[in-house]
């Protein structure tokens, strides 16, 4: 029988990734990738080795793990994922930090995430500020469902969804922050057809021409929405910061700012309306 070692030795060169290969494995057994290492010699079942099988070579085709899983670690959350909603990624844990960052103390400061996909950003600020009010919206129902029932297995209650494209759905309704991780790519760059990128909802990838249209509606209607002094943030491309700035500026909001990711990169930018 196929022991544990050899198949992950044989999955880990097919993929050139021993972690994603170990990944796979566990998903497949239901166990935790330590016991991998403790049970490396125990044989497995004919139908674990045929469902494994059958995973590496969709990721070896290109299907991005965590669809493959559906699941993905963010923040301190294990989330529901599927091809509905964009895979949350390390770097926009930034824009939570800085979020949270700029919550009022005190009180129940209310928070509103646009496009909130798995509900990632939304989750992460609703659990680190329980007081608070956290509205995620999202034009896609199917992506929506999946960001409700990742807030009920995360137990978090303090987070209202609402279907709507970006504010429709919030006439009357004003918010302290304001985040955002909205569609950022330009509508024909090359990356769109490579990678992960292919299997993600392209309506939560690209956005225009130059990649800033909705960041221009976005900016555009926030300070309807933004109470005295409150802030706007989004994540944005690393090469996108000062247009973003000049487009927050140009809007009227103070306080304009980008901070880069880990990686020294533009990352995320934000102001403050008057």
């Amino acid at each position: 029988m196929t022991k544990v070692r050899s198949l992950l030795s044989d999955a880990a060169i097919l993929l050139g990734d021993r972690a994603e290969a170990e990944i796979l494995l566990a998903h497949v057994l239901a166990k935790p990738r330590s016991w991998l290492i403790a049970h490396a010699d125990d044989p497995l079942a004919d139908a674990e080795v045929s469902a494994f099988t059958a995973l590496v070579a969709r990721r070896k085709a290109g299907e991005p793990v965590a669809y493959l899983t559906g699941r993905r670690g963010f923040w301190t959350l294990e989330l529901e994922v599927d091809p509905a909603t964009l895979i949350p990624r390390p770097e926009t844990e930034l824009l939570v930090e800085l979020a949270l960052a700029r919550l009022p103390p005190g009180g129940s400061p209310r928070v509103l995430d646009l496009g909130t996909g798995s509900g990632a950003i939304a989750l992460a600020i609703a659990r680190e500020c329980p007081h608070g009010r956290v509205t995620a919206t999202d034009a896609s129902a199917d992506a929506l469902a999946v960001a409700q029932r990742n807030a009920g297995r995360n137990r978090i209650v303090n987070t209202a969804f609402v279907h709507g494209d970006w504010f429709a759905p919030l006439a009357g309704t004003c918010f302290e922050v304001i985040v955002a991780n909205p569609p950022y790519i330009a509508a024909h760059d090359p990356h769109l057809a490579q990678g992960d990128l292919r299997f993600e909802p392209a309506g939560a990838l690209a956005s225009g021409p130059d990649g800033l249209d909705d960041i221009r509606r976005i900016v555009a209607g926030a300070q309807a929405h933004l109470a005295p002094g409150g802030w706007l943030m989004f994540e944005h491309g690393w090469d996108q910061g000062a247009a973003v700035r000049g487009l927050l500026e140009a809007a009227g909001y103070r306080e304009v700012f980008t901070t880069q990711d880990l990686e020294g990169r533009d990352r995320v930018s934000g102001g403050r309306a008057a």
